[in-house]
């Protein structure tokens, strides 16, 4: 066995993954970063998650505004989707981002860069079969681990022959289903059921609690849910799916609600209940890194395994599964091993955004949270109509909401879902992060009309 010997191996090109490889190499390590497909250059971000979905999340947003533009005084005709177009689109974009990827990366690693799949044979070691079918073995003083996650797939019978779909596949459709049927009732289910709603498509969403947006306090998840449903969504929560069925061009669902057994039918079944770690095609018995019981990699807030030279980043690690995450694990394995410092994950402050619209976007914790961690709070609730700037928008849907600790002064947690939100709670996440009391917001003298000028109209509620 020929083995090739490096200073750093990173499994997996991620955000993190991509992103520490040209540190390492400009740090003086000799740096090989192994991806298992040409296609996945850049990682789920870039090629299948974040920038696909939000490229059709904008198509889907432009058919809405053309189908609503007599409110502004706007004449059109007919509006139709051509869902081929909208595909193709999205492909030309998610292919010029992997392009960029790929050249930045050769342009750091050359051949180190290495196209195939890797899973370790002993603690040190991997063998990668490359995309060319030829087999190489490298062994490295430490390695990173940064392989990501898959579409999660829950076990029911009859699912897999079904010919259900996921967030991936579900974006290659050229044509618009009749009727999706929407198995989750989280962030990627919502996203893809506005979405397909707006193109055209008939939604129903299956929700296995009485909640969409599990982890949002109820009156956020109930504004949400009345606002979709007001765009023809249907919901049906606190339902088990027993069965799924396809026959000719039909998935039939076998649910029970609470005592009752109904059947429902659609042309398309989108499964959308979360992701699973890809720790299953690493071998990772050969190294003893331990996994929990979803098969997460274990990890300490330095982002080290179990075995001494082995780290794990981005969402192969259990946290909170964002690109931004992953970019902070980058930072952290960084700062420790590059730079002198010490960071690690305690207390960071990690921001979320939904996008559907309007957005949903979340920093800190919410009221039901706070109250359960025994704070003294003050909330504060403003309906967004109340915001000049979006009532010139013609964006007056949602409802702000921030928890205010009663003692200090200071933000625990701010839910925003109106118009830009992924962009507005930056600015709530900064006064969080430099300890500032709400009253900074409060009084702050915001530009008008704006609606991050929305926040002191909120804070000024607390």
């Amino acid at each position: 066995m020929n083995t090739e010997y490096y200073d750093d191996i990173i499994i997996g090109g991620g955000k993190a993954g991509k992103t520490l490889a040209p540190a390492l190499v400009k740090a003086g390590r000799k740096t090989a970063l192994v991806e298992r497909s040409q296609t996945m250059i850049g990682g789920s971000c870039i090629n299948v998650a974040c920038i696909p979905t939000k490229t059709m999340v904008a198509s889907a947003n432009v058919a809405h505004s053309v189908r609503n533009s007599a409110i502004y005084g706007i004449n059109t005709n007919d509006v139709s989707v051509d869902l081929a177009a909208v595909i193709q689109r999205k492909r030309s974009i998610v292919q010029s981002m992997r392009q960029m990827n790929l050249h930045n990366l050769e342009m750091v690693l050359g051949h180190e860069l290495i196209v195939g799949t890797g899973q370790f044979v002993a603690e040190k070691t991997i063998e990668v079969v490359t995309a060319e079918g030829d087999t190489r073995y490298l062994t490295a003083e430490r390695f990173f681990i940064n392989t990501g996650t898959r579409p999660l797939v829950p076990s029911i019978p009859g699912l897999r022959e079904s010919g259900f779909l996921t967030s991936e596949s579900i974006m290659e459709l050229e044509q618009l289903p009749e009727h999706l049927i929407v198995l989750g009732s989280g962030y990627i289910g919502l996203e893809f059921a506005q979405m397909f709603r707006r193109f055209g498509s008939r939604v129903t969403i299956v929700g296995q609690s009485d909640q969409i947006l599990s982890q949002q306090d109820p009156d956020i998840a109930i504004a949400v849910q009345t606002l979709l449903e007001r765009e023809g969504i249907e919901f049906l929560l606190n339902a088990k799916v027993l069965r799924v069925d396809r026959t000719g061009h039909t998935t039939e669902l076998q649910i029970q609600v609470a005592d009752q057994t109904i059947i429902l039918q659609g042309s398309h079944l989108l499964v959308a209940v979360g992701r699973a770690p890809t720790t299953d095609r690493l071998n990772l018995a050969v190294t003893g890194v331990e996994t929990d019981e979803r098969g997460f990699i274990r990890v300490n807030d330095r982002l080290e395994t179990n075995v001494p030279g082995i780290w794990a980043l981005g969402d192969i690690n259990g946290g909170p599964q964002f690109t931004h995450v992953s970019l902070d694990d980058y930072r952290i394995v960084k700062a420790n091993l590059i730079d002198g410092g010490n960071r690690s994950t305690r207390g960071r402050l990690i921001s979320s955004s939904l996008f559907i619209d309007p957005e949903l976007a979340h920093v800190g914790l919410t009221e039901s949270e706070a109250r359960q961690q025994g704070y003294n709070i003050r909330v504060a609730k403003l309906d967004v109509s109340a915001v000049p700037r979006a009532r010139t928008l013609g964006q007056t849907d949602g409802v702000m909401k921030a928890i205010v600790d009663a003692e200090t002064g200071y933000i625990l947690g701010c839910s925003l879902f109106c118009h830009a939100a992924g962009e507005i709670i930056s600015t709530v996440q900064m006064v969080m992060q430099a300890k500032m009391p709400y009253t900074v917001l409060r009084d702050g003298i915001l530009a008008h009309p704006t609606m991050t000028e929305g926040l002191n109209l909120l804070f000024a509620k607390v």
